[in-house]
């Protein structure tokens, strides 16, 4: 059974249609790339599979189970979790409690727990300093735990917000355009960090992309978007050998 499972997903804005009949199908395991040029729909599809947008059409199974149309936090608590383009960091918060964010999913305490500093506070609070520096420890993150999110670099940043998403233990983890703003080392090292990932998780990974090298370094198949209608899909290097993506993407 594919991990992911959408077909026909659709939908409209003030009678323009942003995405029209998108459908793909990813194995649990796959690294999967969604590309093509600014404003074909790649976000949006993505706002889609998150919940952020209601599709007005299709449907989207994750594991076997309809998801289409649930709420964001629905949705993530079924198994998806995701990055921005723009990076989304609690900046005002250390490292360590970004990832403790995403961590309240799976560990919980009533208010009045909270509120009163009860004994079960105390043992929720520890279990996630634990499990939340264990995650920074694969990153390489854990010998700034306490540093204020915004304090990192650009590229640290980036590798915290993987962390933090991935803290909801995720069954397809979604990265919208991971390498916007880094230079060619920095984008080499999130190759590294995405292949680890996927390795050591046993994640499954949707990747939106511009960066070539990186796309062709890491996906095994791909999916075109162009004016939100799948223009090629298939393994990456046909794909990318396509005339037709060549033409509408890379512009030769």
């Amino acid at each position: 059974m594919a991990l992911l499972e959408v077909k026909n997903l659709g939908i409209s804005f003030g009678g323009l249609r942003a995405v029209d009949g998108f459908s793909v199908t990813i194995e649990k395991g796959q690294l999967y790339g969604l590309i093509g040029p600014n404003g074909a729909g790649k976000t949006t599809v993505f706002n889609m599979l998150t919940g952020v947008y209601k599709p007005s059409d299709g449907t989207i199974f994750l594991d076997g189970k309809n998801i289409t149309g649930k709420k964001t936090i629905e949705i993530n608590r079924q198994g998806i979790a995701r990055t921005f383009q723009n990076i989304r960091l609690f900046k005002d918060l250390s490292v360590l409690d970004n990832v403790k964010v995403g961590l309240h999913n799976h560990y919980k305490y009533t208010a009045g727990t909270g509120i009163l500093r009860l004994p079960k506070y105390f043992r929720t609070e520890k279990a996630m300093d634990e499990k939340a520096m264990e995650l920074l420890k694969v990153f390489e993150l854990d010998g700034q735990a306490r540093v204020l999110a915004s304090n990192l670099p650009y590229g640290k940043q980036r590798k915290l917000e993987i962390a933090r998403a991935l803290a909801t233990e995720p069954k397809l983890l979604l990265l919208d355009e991971p390498a916007a703003g880094m230079n060619p080392n920095e984008t080499q090292e999130l190759m590294d960090t995405i292949r680890f990932v996927r390795k050591e998780f046993d994640m499954t990974i949707l990747l939106i992309e511009h960066d070539m090298k990186l796309v062709s370094g890491i996906c095994e198949a791909l999916t075109v978007l162009n004016f939100g209608e799948v223009l090629a899909q298939g393994r990456t290097s046909a794909v990318l050998n396509d005339p037709q993506v060549i033409k509408a993407y890379l512009g030769e």
